[in-house]
């Protein structure tokens, strides 16, 4: 359905180098194009791996055969399309990936055939444990593949702790386990590789992520470019707050920092450049903004989905409380791109080569409707996976909804509607009603036969890399549980810090960052939050046991979320922390500029990301947990006013340059008013007060240049 707009031409890289940049730092895009038969097999093979997913939402299969079905399938398909090398031919498939491929199919599908025979089992036989060891082993490599070796290193190392943990020194010492035990406890049972991830992720996650595919497929991304563009794309600087708004936008069904990057950056950053913008800054507002994709609702990478599912909220909380930070990440990058454009002197665009806001509302603005309908559905109360469903339905449906109007049109105003649905040049008035009316059936515009197949093929690949990435967590997870390790760690980094609270989320951030460094964003997840979560919810518990002891009261995951939501802010945005920022990285490129200087203009931009979840952590208000309307509009208000006092400290402008003291003025009086507090709000407000007030009166005494 996707329309060509001739608004994108005056700016745009070239598809070939968006490929080339996405398979570069985008490991998931890396994957094999095969032709010919063995091209249709593989295309019909996931395609049926959809349908099989869509007929499991409405013939419910028992989780101990949908779990190792689901997975089963997954690594298959990742022998078959990610090469053993990255640089590795994507034009054939080696007999022994073949192998590898059925090999995982049987290893896994063996569980769901002889269920009965090992639920009625005490012990495990020898041949048992092989199979089970070739599993685990399968599981790895594939990951390793798809998603990267960081996740796969992380699990091995917790393997070792259960193998080795005689011979371990300090708080990683436990009693140590044998490979038949270890094996029993990640293969054969649910508290391993199949626990609730790959739970997640063969239920609600595969079904938004094939939402996001025929989303995708109706031409949403275009839509939501050309609609940054004609609200703020003729406004100062208007590229980058097209950028800001746009990945906002993509983030609600985008997976992935890079690819989002990549997406809309491919237009931004040329437009950016063009305007005046240097290059690294053009490409670190892009990778800033399309990483705050991750973390914005209602989707959030799908890491939303498996928050609700780890913490033990509904998702509808999970996305409420999301919602502030998300907001303030996105209004910081905005600020400071405006002050950087007002420092430049930058323009917007030319206003007449823009689109028209009226008329990209009333052509596409249907396009809207699924992720209105998903909203809804999750607000009435309905589980995930039913909006996900219905979202699928309504993009589908509002597809045709154009072609609908159009139809309507003919049928009210007969001969009369030619002009308006035909190509504008004016038809003879002898022009039957009949013509009219197949002129507007040809003219049918909507998803298509292929588009349908493509869509279905697309969900099924993208599954793949969070299906891996959920069942390599599944490892860590149940190492965590086997060896205890979980709560030692907590009480080593704690003594590290000397019981500081504050340090000790310092740490946590550090270590978040480092976790998190070229991991896509589900994997991201499932790593901090089951490494590092514990942790900061225990010293939050124990430090304020007063406002988590009310949330405890409330619902005990109220107060695990914020330490989930902690861990993961960090884990994010190291896809733009120096020194491997993947995101940072694809936006170089595209902008062709110094990655690490970009990389580095990007922490900048997100100072909101690097601030937030300190704040919600020591005041849970702003995530909208045990708080009042009153209570929330205040903390909005005054945090917004806030990040504008960041934004005129980091960028050290406002109607002019700020000296030494009104950068300090601006940044104490931003982070006051972030942080809730009436005392500290009154205090925020007259300290940015004081920095306008002193700019306005430098600008009033300044003399008047011809």
């Amino acid at each position: 359905m996707s329309e060509h707009h001739p608004e994108h031409d005056f700016a745009q890289t070239a598809q070939s180098e968006v490929d080339a940049i996405m398979q570069k730092y985008d490991r998931e895009s890396a994957f094999r194009t095969l032709t010919g038969y063995r091209g249709i097999i593989l295309s019909t093979v996931l395609i049926l791996f959809s349908v099989l997913q869509l007929y499991s939402t409405w013939r419910i299969i028992p989780s101990t055969h949908m779990r190792p079905i689901h997975l089963g399938i997954v690594i298959m398909l990742a022998y078959v399309l990610y090469p053993a090398r990255r640089k590795s031919r994507k034009d054939r498939l080696p007999w022994y990936d073949l192998a590898l491929a059925l090999t995982a199919l049987c290893v896994y599908l063996y569980q769901v055939v002889f269920f009965n025979d090992l639920a009625r089992q005490v012990g495990l036989q020898e041949y048992q444990v092989w199979i089970g060891l070739a599993g685990i082993l399968l599981l790895l490599e594939a990951c390793r593949r798809v998603v990267g070796l960081p996740i796969v290193i992380i699990a091995l190392c917790f393997v070792a702790i259960g193998l080795f943990g005689q011979n371990m020194p300090g708080f990683l010492s436990n009693r140590g386990y044998t490979v038949k035990q270890l094996v029993k406890h990640l293969f054969y049972t649910q508290e391993g590789i199949f626990g609730t991830p790959v739970g997640a992720s063969s239920t609600f996650i595969f079904l938004f992520i094939l939402f996001g595919s025929f989303l995708e497929k109706t031409g949403v991304g275009e839509f939501f470019i050309d609609l940054s563009n004609a609200v703020c794309g003729h406004k100062r600087g208007g590229p980058a707050k097209v950028a800001v708004i746009t990945s906002a936008f993509e983030g609600t069904v985008s997976g992935s920092s890079v690819a989002n990057t990549v997406g809309s950056g491919s237009f931004t950053i040329p437009m950016m450049k063009r305007l005046g913008y240097k290059p690294e800054f053009a490409a670190a507002v892009e990778a800033a903004a399309s990483t705050g994709g991750q973390i914005m609702p209602p989707v959030m990478g799908a890491a939303a989905f498996l928050m609700a599912e780890s913490v033990g909220v509904p998702y509808s909380v999970v996305v409420k409380a999301a919602i502030i930070p998300a907001l303030l990440y996105f209004v910081g990058i905005y600020i400071i791109t405006d002050l950087e454009a007002r420092k430049q002197g930058l323009v917007g665009m030319d206003r007449n080569k823009m689109p028209k806001l009226k008329k990209v509302l009333l052509e596409r603005g249907f396009l809207m409707l699924p992720l209105i309908a998903i909203i809804t559905i999750l607000g009435l109360g309905f589980t995930p996976a039913m909006a996900a469903l219905i979202g699928i339905v309504t993009a589908i449906a509002g597809s045709y909804l154009r072609t609908v109007a159009e139809l309507l049109c003919v049928l009210v105003r007969g001969r009369k509607a030619y002009k308006m649905i035909g190509n504008g040049e004016g038809v003879p008035q002898e022009t039957s009603f009949g013509r009219a009316l197949l002129t507007a059936v040809k003219k049918t515009q909507g998803l298509h036969g292929k588009d349908y197949l493509k869509a279905l093929e697309g969900g099924a690949r993208s599954i793949i890399g969070v299906a891996l990435a959920c069942g390599t967590a599944g490892i860590i997870a149940g190492m965590i549980t086997k060896t205890g390790i979980g709560l030692k760690m907590g009480a080593g980094l704690s003594s590290l810090a000397g019981g500081n609270l504050l340090l000790l989320l310092f740490f946590t951030m550090v270590a978040s960052i480092l976790l998190g460094m070229g991991v896509p964003t589900t994997a991201n997840y499932l790593i901090t939050s089951t490494i590092m979560a514990p942790i900061v919810y225990k010293a939050l518990t124990t430090s304020m046991p007063a406002i988590y002891g009310a949330l405890s009261a409330i619902n005990e995951g109220y107060a695990i979320l914020p330490a989930h939501l902690f861990t993961f802010y960090f884990g994010i945005i190291a896809d733009i922390t120096p020194p491997v920022a993947l995101a940072a990285m694809a936006g170089a490129a595209i902008a062709k500029s110094d990655p690490l200087k970009t990389g580095i203009e990007s922490s900048k931009l997100a100072i909101a990301a690097f601030l937030v979840p300190y704040i919600f952590v020591l005041s849970p208000q702003m995530l909208m947990l045990n708080a009042q309307w009153y209570e929330v509009a205040q903390i909005v208000i005054t945090a917004l006013i806030g990040m504008f006092g960041i934004g005129m400290g980091v960028e050290r402008y406002w109607r002019s340059k700020l000296n030494i003291f009104q950068v300090l003025l601006a940044l104490a009086g931003g982070l006051l008013l972030i942080y809730p507090g009436t005392l500290t709000d009154a205090v925020g407000i007259l300290l940015v007060g004081v920095v306008v007030l002193w700019q306005a009166l430098q600008m009033k005494a300044a003399p008047k240049t011809e």
